[in-house]
């Protein structure tokens, strides 16, 4: 499970940056097409934050489509798997989206005094 070794390092990044503030959310992007399962980060999550700044925070994970533009057409069109074919018969495709894995949000908790 490649997912637990992410999740450390995306609990790693995300406790430097809090800088011991303590961590209420964090929203990572994962595309579909990435091989990286989130319910698995989602498991490993609420292991690895076990006694650091992010024990209780809430993960939100957003999952960006696939989606690529046709070599040939210029078409874009929507991914499930990393390949595809196009309505014009080119199975010759950039990716677009769909490959992402960012964090996108750190929510700290602010202490007023």
């Amino acid at each position: 499970m490649h997912e637990l070794g992410i999740t450390q390092n995306i609990v790693a990044i995300v406790t430097e940056h809090a800088q011991g503030s303590k961590v209420q959310r964090v929203v990572l992007e994962i595309g579909k097409l990435s091989a990286i399962l989130p319910d698995a980060i989602q498991f490993c999550f609420d292991i690895c934050t076990q006694n650091t700044v992010l024990a209780g925070a809430t993960l939100e994970i957003i999952e960006i489509p696939g989606l690529a533009r046709c070599c040939q057409c210029g078409a874009e069109i929507y991914l499930d798997k990393p390949f595809g074919i196009c309505n014009c018969g080119s199975v010759e495709l950039d990716l677009i989206t769909g490959e992402e894995l960012k964090i996108k949000e750190i929510e700290i908790e602010e202490l007023c005094v």
